[in-house]
């Protein structure tokens, strides 16, 4: 399919809230290939169409396990804590620690309009949140606790967020 550009922060389209697909019809496909290639382009974990310039509800996830394809999301219900390193696509150059459920469960159409329930933990359930949070508007710099900065191999403790 084809590469789409990643929306940075600053654009204002990463702060609008997504609306719900109403048909998955073969628009919709092609902007999940593209999604999918454009992700894996740029060595992510998620992406989500606003990183994309459309304000769509769907999600692409590959943890190193196979794409995964959510279409109108939503967090049913989730459990436990987990504090860890996010980075982003559209805001380069910063990570930062997120407070995250460690688990969940999420609610989601596949690419062939059935429903699916997801049980996600750790790393896959971060991602879920992350990649939700940008269907709504929000960026990971609006929640991290503290900012890391990547040395080489290794990140370097940065600043703590002001509130």
């Amino acid at each position: 399919m084809a590469l789409r550009n990643i929306r940075i922060d600053g654009d204002p389209i990463l702060r609008k809230r997504s609306r719900e697909v109403k048909e998955i019809n073969q628009r919709i496909l092609d902007l999940i290939e593209d999604m999918k290639d454009t992700m894996y382009d740029a060595e992510g974990v998620g992406l989500a169409a606003p990183q994309v310039g459309i304000l769509r509800r769907v999600v692409v996830i590959d943890i190193g396990e196979g794409p995964i394809i959510m279409i109108n999301p939503e967090i049913k219900d989730q459990n436990g804590v987990q504090i860890e390193i996010e980075a982003c696509l559209s805001v380069p150059d910063f990570s930062g620690t997120v407070k995250r459920p460690r688990q969940l469960s999420v609610e989601f159409l596949n690419e062939d309009g059935e429903k699916v329930v997801l049980d996600a933990e750790d790393l896959l359930a971060r991602a879920v949140c992350h990649e939700i949070d940008h269907l709504d508007g929000i960026l990971f710099k609006d929640k991290y606790i503290k900012e890391y900065i990547k040395k080489g191999d290794k990140f370097v403790e940065g600043s703590e967020r002001i509130e």
